[in-house]
């Protein structure tokens, strides 16, 4: 099952709407003889690759799969059905399927004389699919916050400048974020300061995310290095702002930005499940003003400033006792930084926290 753990992360930032699944065929002496993993939505499912793999091997065997294998047909068909079909005799899922279309494989397989069970490392699954078991249960884009601070939480000094406070090494491992997510989120602010590119660079093979800039007064530049056609650019901009550049999407105002469930609602509707926010203080403050990070990693570099801009903005929390309280699951060093990773307290981690009773889009699974 660690194995198929390892597989299912191999899926990162290409199987949405899709989670990420991998999946160990064993023969019945406990030989591993398959192996595969979701690579993108509406192609093979990871039970399908792996017994593909194993081939005759597989009868009479175990599939170890991270997630129960699905029951309905959508783009492929039920891998309940593709695991009878090969002759498998035992099924070991780590996490069920909360997605009310594709769930029920489990009782299809039992109901088959398949031996069936669950919950083998399920923490670890449910943490590698964290992203798209929070889309099924919020109908909304998981968020992970990223940004780089020096050690005493300034993110640039006094005149403004940033580049670089960490390391070439932390800077590569934020490419590692961008390749897993499926859009990544910078404000108008952002754009200004540093005009970044956002595309992922330096990993082969890797999926672009989606661009997305939050401009409610319609500022951005035609010339933004975020307009070429390196990676696909939506442009959030408010109800009653003009612009002229292509694939703008209109948003409700709220004080002085855009609603950010709106914008999550709309991310969520064209196939988004993760989100990765490498905006400013302001941008994040909004965020977490709208209870909307699941995940926050920090990147501290050991320099001080004294002075210039926190990390966070402005987030509505008034008095200690509103803070967001996080609990810190790792910390590593990332060549001369400290790369911090931590989430709410409050926050939806498990697939055993039920999802609200709305189908989800048919494409899925």
């Amino acid at each position: 099952m660690r194995r198929a753990i390892e597989l299912a992360a191999r899926g990162l930032g290409a199987t949405s709407p899709n989670p990420v699944v991998g999946c160990v065929i064993t023969d019945p002496t406990g030989t591993v003889v398959g192996e595969g993993f979701h690579q993108r939505a509406g192609g093979p499912h990871a039970e399908v690759h792996a017994l593909r793999d194993a081939g005759e091997k597989a009868r009479g065997g175990t599939a170890y799969v991270t997630l129960e294998p699905c029951n309905h047909t959508g783009r492929t068909g039920p891998c309940a059905q593709a695991l009878l079909d090969a002759g498998i005799t035992r099924v070991v899922h780590a996490v069920a399927d909360p997605n009310p279309q594709a769930k029920g494989g489990a009782d299809t397989l039992r109901a088959a004389g398949v031996q069936v069970e669950q919950g083998l490392l399920e923490a670890e699954a449910t943490a590698g699919n964290a992203a798209w078991l929070t889309s099924v249960a919020l109908k909304r884009p998981y968020v992970l916050w990223k940004y780089a601070a020096t050690l005493d939480g300034r993110i640039a000094a006094a005149d403004g400048t940033s580049r670089w406070i960490t390391s070439a090494e932390s800077r590569a491992d934020v490419h590692r974020l961008r390749a897993e997510a499926d859009a990544v989120v910078v404000g108008s602010g952002t754009l200004r300061a540093d005009d970044p590119h956002l595309a992922v660079r330096g990993i082969a093979g890797a999926v672009q995310p989606l661009r997305v800039v939050l401009d409610t007064h319609a500022t951005v530049a035609p010339g933004a290095r975020v307009l070429d056609g390196a990676a696909p650019t939506l442009i959030a901009v408010a109800e009653d702002a003009h612009s002229d550049l292509p694939d703008v999407v209109r948003l409700p105002r709220t004080g002085a930005g855009l609603h950010i469930p709106s914008l999550l609602a709309e991310l969520y509707a064209r196939g988004v499940r993760s989100v990765l926010l490498e905006g400013g203080p302001t941008l994040a403050g909004a965020f977490v003003a709208a209870g909307a990070v699941d995940k926050v990693i920090g990147y501290l570099a050991p320099v001080l400033l004294g002075a210039g801009p926190a990390a966070l903005a402005d987030a509505g929390i008034s008095t200690l006792a509103e803070a967001l309280r996080l609990d810190v699951t790792e910390t590593v060093r990332i060549g001369p930084d400290l790369r911090v990773t931590a989430v709410p307290k409050a926050a939806v981690r498990t697939a055993a926290v039920p999802a609200p009773a709305v189908p989800t889009a048919s494409k899925e699974r």
